[in-house]
């Protein structure tokens, strides 16, 4: 294999495992939110703020802990025929089907990018050209400029109303990260069946 690609699949691979293991001890803000929501319905007066924490929490929970159970190969598999295959033949199925979940990854993405402009106050049809427009913004006239660039933030409906940019900015970067690695899980397939163990 090309030292291009084993590198990219060492970097992937380490950044996502760096991110997944951080991402791993959000499970105890979720139940520190969750403990203080009980709490604070108990004995003093609920706190509007918790349950959409609780679910922003969540969200980057799975969000950021995908990529590395993709890598773990500790994702959901139907394992009825796949566990008694060799090892080519489980190489040449996972290359197949991985390009559906590249497929699906790239159109959520897409959606994904459309829905953050959308929460930033972007209502054209141009999302990644927005987000090109406000980098470049950022390089010329600083962040008073990309300010004036935004629109009306999206805000939940909520009585608490946060913000939703965040959210939906981490979905974004985490559907990026899986979908690096599920890029980097197609070149080492590649890899299996042509007899490099990468």
């Amino acid at each position: 294999m090309p030292k291009v690609i084993t590198g990219y699949i060492r970097y992937v691979d380490a950044m996502n495992r760096f991110i997944g293991r951080i991402a791993m001890y959000l499970i105890f803000v979720l139940v520190g939110v969750l403990l203080w929501s009980s709490i604070s319905k108990t004995f003093f007066y609920p706190s509007i703020w918790t349950l959409e924490t609780a679910q922003f929490v969540m969200v980057a929970y799975y969000i950021l802990g995908g990529p590395y159970s993709i890598q773990m190969g500790s994702n959901v598999r139907m394992d009825l025929f796949y566990g008694g295959w060799s090892t080519r033949t489980k190489a040449w199925i996972d290359a197949f089907t991985v390009l559906f979940l590249i497929f699906y990854l790239g159109v959520l993405l897409f959606g994904a990018v459309g829905s953050t402009a959308y929460s930033l106050g972007y209502f054209g049809v141009e999302p990644f050209s927005f987000f090109w427009d406000l980098f470049l913004t950022l390089f010329t006239d600083g962040v008073s400029g990309v300010t004036e660039k935004i629109g009306h933030m999206e805000r939940s409906p909520t009585a608490w109303r946060p913000y939703l940019w965040p959210v939906k900015s981490m979905l974004c970067i985490g559907v990026l990260l899986m979908l690096a690695q599920s890029l980097a899980e197609l070149f080492r397939d590649i890899g299996r069946l042509r007899g490099v163990d990468l």
